[in-house]
């Protein structure tokens, strides 16, 4: 992150995504990333997204250390016949700070902007901070539609967040096609999109909330490309899958230079 945005503490959170399958694997990996990271957290944010059975065995484990964690999803409702969902105020209840709204793969599961925006209500009002996805897919990239559709998430996503609400949000852009793919966006190509996200909240609310507002890029963050991304000015941290689930990897990434 560039020198003329000191006051954006950056955020390093990393996606589990339905890893580890046993709490063997998740014992091994939270206590690995315990271990580093007591001491590496203080000039910025550190959030785990681990499957929701597991998320008060991880929180035991590293809260100690300054780690935060976060849900991967959650309903817009409070309560209710929701079989197999998750609200707001159970994610706070064991231990969660944050939750993603809108993650690409929510999204092609069937997630419409609408339901993202009633997300992004409901994290608020159980006082988590939302992480709002949004993100492009190849054949919108190509046919020059990448600012459009993202701008259209974005806007959809913040529908009736207060100036004051948007303190607690995050942005994540993460290109669809990068992410599991190996595929990165170029470092000037995630600073472009996230300053146009930033310019963006800028004409929808005002200027100082756009400049104030973590942007996060996610889409095949890796410690051999991490430091180029966080280079960037616009760039105010990373939304990492794979290499989160290695303690080495996901280390060397919460330690960008």
């Amino acid at each position: 992150m560039s020198e003329s945005s000191p006051e954006r503490t950056p955020i390093i959170a990393g996606n589990w995504k339905m890893h580890p399958p046993d709490m063997g694997g998740v014992i091994d990996l939270s206590d690995g990333l315990a271990q580093f990271s007591a001491a590496n957290v203080e000039d910025r944010e550190v959030i785990l997204f681990p499957p929701s059975p597991f998320i008060s065995e991880v929180y035991d484990r590293v809260d100690i250390t300054g780690i935060q964690v976060g849900g991967q999803d959650l309903h817009w409702e409070k309560a209710g016949a929701y079989t197999g969902e998750i609200s707001g105020s159970m994610l706070k209840a064991v231990g969660c700070s944050h939750v993603l709204a809108g993650h690409s793969e929510r999204r092609a599961a069937g997630e419409t902007d609408k339901t993202v925006n009633a997300k992004v209500r409901a994290a608020l009002d159980a006082a988590l901070s939302p992480i709002l996805c949004v993100g492009e897919v190849s054949e919108q990239r190509k046919a020059g539609e990448a600012e459009k559709v993202v701008g259209e998430q974005v806007k959809a996503g913040l529908e009736g967040v207060t100036p004051e609400e948007m303190k607690n949000v995050v942005v994540a852009y993460e290109p669809v096609w990068a992410i599991g793919t190996g595929e990165t966006a170029s470092s000037e190509d995630a600073n472009t999109m996230c300053k146009y996200i930033r310019g963006l909240v800028a004409e929808i609310l005002d200027q100082e909330i756009a400049d104030s507002l973590r942007i996060l890029y996610g889409g095949s963050v890796k410690p051999d490309n991490v430091d180029e991304l966080m280079a960037e000015e616009h760039v105010d941290g990373a939304l990492v899958g794979g290499a989160a689930l290695d303690v080495d990897s996901f280390e060397r990434i919460v330690n960008f230079k």
